[in-house]
């Protein structure tokens, strides 16, 4: 017998509240089309009642995603609801998703209410989304810390008011597989009409179980979905982890029995693309999607791999998305070849615009670059798709200069609108001088919060640089990505990335509790 496991991806919602990774609408939107490529079975694409930017992110996602269920959170009143109900007026399938606090420390220190007050308010809140949506999923707020009688109660009201999913969120982190796993058994086993709703869990990682803790609240308490994020990003320690649960599910089917509908090759994709658009910069060692997940240094490990491949993986790189072979392009490649390797790597292009724009862009980076990987491809478009949005700041050139004892130097011509600006600095290094002649034009004010590099591609000189800025001015936190083989030249287009959306009115959503 086999069950059906429902992925419910909230990397556009809770993902998001990691501090820096908010997104624009397009961002999000491009982001929830890879995860319907993804063939994700719940999107959640946002808060709806927050700001009017999620608002019309939820919506637009809600308007273009045909195979996915597009969801919306919603505290428990009817104004949260409302707002959700009307953003989700497009989607082919849509679920409201509300929640309430349950613990006894939340419902005092946090809500200020009576236990009685927030079984009614749950009650009221489902009865008005179900009127409003056939699919409606229940959370009460740090669920696992709840009095397990009052979360009975709770949660036998919600479904009787028609909740078609609950789900049991362990909100700070704090649960441990075995007690997370029995806690879900209990309830379905305490709860009279268990069996008129799918059970669900939502762990965090604080403790670095998350992944864990939602494997055992499906193999021990029965539930039928798992809430995560691609890479695991998520406020604090980040999420659960779809890519390792979903490997997990799919490699030891012998013991979950479970059945997935999820196309596992896109899994590279995107978290490359969460990636480049947050900023979070995925760790090398990082179980699926990390550079180094598939990679084998010691000697006995490369004999035995060579001999015969599971004899140390237990996974094919190419099952997740890694491309077998790397080296797919060069200066030569025309443009029907590239157009094809789009294709392979699941990227698809709005126009044929934006094709032939990044064709020149590959063009040129070939120009500079003998071997052209498909981490370059990705990242080529990836930076189109940014710059596709209207540009205020491009970057037009560049020169410095360093040497061992002399102070950087940089000069560089940059427009703004329709005006071109010259400006030079000296700094630290060469970077900072760039940086140093840019703000000494634009005069942003923006305070720097992080700068990364990260190599596209290893093991050679003639890399790419991908750099990562990100910048904090008036309450907003933006991040703003560059790549090229000049790590002085991708520092500049990230920066002036960063500019462009503060520029922009796009409106990011705050984080919520």
């Amino acid at each position: 017998m086999t069950d059906k496991l429902i992925i419910f991806d909230t990397t556009l919602r809770d993902g998001e509240q990691s501090p820096g990774a908010s997104m624009t609408r397009d961002e999000k939107l491009r982001i929830a089309r890879q995860l319907e490529r993804l063939r994700v079975d719940v999107i959640e694409a946002g808060f709806a009642a927050s700001s009017n930017g999620d608002f019309e992110a939820v919506k637009s996602i809600a308007d273009h995603i045909r195979e996915s269920t597009v969801c919306s959170l919603a505290r428990a009143n009817d104004r949260d609801i409302s707002r959700a109900a009307e953003a989700l007026k497009g989607a082919a399938r849509a679920r409201i998703h509300t929640f309430i606090a349950t613990s006894a420390l939340h419902m005092e220190k946090k809500l200020r209410m009576s236990p009685e007050q927030v079984h009614e308010q749950a009650r009221l809140a489902v009865r008005f989304a179900r009127n409003l949506c056939a699919d409606v999923e229940f959370s009460p707020e740090d669920g696992y810390r709840s009095d397990i009688d009052f979360l009975c109660r709770v949660l036998e009201t919600v479904i009787a008011e028609g909740a078609t999913t609950v789900n049991i969120p362990d909100t700070v982190g704090y649960a441990v597989p075995e007690l997370y796993g029995e806690f879900i058994r209990t309830l379905r086993e305490r709860v009279p009409n268990s069996d008129k709703a799918v059970w669900s869990v939502h762990c965090h990682n604080d403790l670095g179980m998350a992944v864990a803790n939602s494997l055992a609240g499906v193999k021990i308490g029965g539930a039928r979905q798992i809430e995560c994020t691609i890479n695991g990003l998520g406020e604090r320690a980040g999420n659960c982890a779809l890519e390792e649960v979903v490997m997990a599910v799919r490699t030891r089917r012998d013991y979950f029995g479970l059945e997935l509908g999820i196309d596992a090759t896109q899994i590279v994709p995107a978290s490359r693309m969460v990636s480049q658009t947050t900023g979070f910069v995925v760790q090398p060692n990082k179980a699926v999607v990390g550079a180094n997940a598939f990679a084998h240094a010691s000697g006995i490990h490369q004999d035995g791999v060579l001999k015969a491949r599971d004899t140390y993986e237990i996974m094919r790189a190419e099952d997740v998305g890694w491309a077998a072979n790397k080296i797919v392009l060069g200066k030569l490649s025309g443009r029907n070849a590239f157009k094809q390797r789009l294709q392979e790597l699941g990227v698809e292009m709005e126009s044929e615009a934006e094709v032939n724009a990044a064709f020149a862009r590959f063009k040129d980076l070939a120009d500079r670059k003998s071997e052209i990987f498909d981490e370059d491809i990705i990242a080529l478009v990836g930076d189109e798709s940014v710059t596709a949005e209207q540009e205020h700041y491009r970057l037009l050139s560049l020169s410095q200069r360093s040497a061992i004892g002399d102070r950087p130097h940089a000069e560089l011509a940059f427009a703004a609108g329709d005006v071109e600006h010259h400006a030079q600095s000296d700094g630290n290094g060469p970077v900072d001088a760039c940086l140093k002649a840019i703000e000494s034009r634009v005069k942003s004010g923006a305070e720097m919060l992080l700068y990364s590099v990260n190599a596209i591609t290893s093991g050679s000189t003639e890399s790419q640089g991908e750099v990562t800025v990100r910048l904090q001015h008036g309450g907003r936190v933006v991040n703003g990505v560059g790549a090229d083989p000049d790590i002085v030249v991708a520092s500049a287009k990230a920066y002036l990335s960063a500019l462009n959306k503060l520029h922009s009115k796009a409106e990011r959503v705050a984080a919520q509790g």
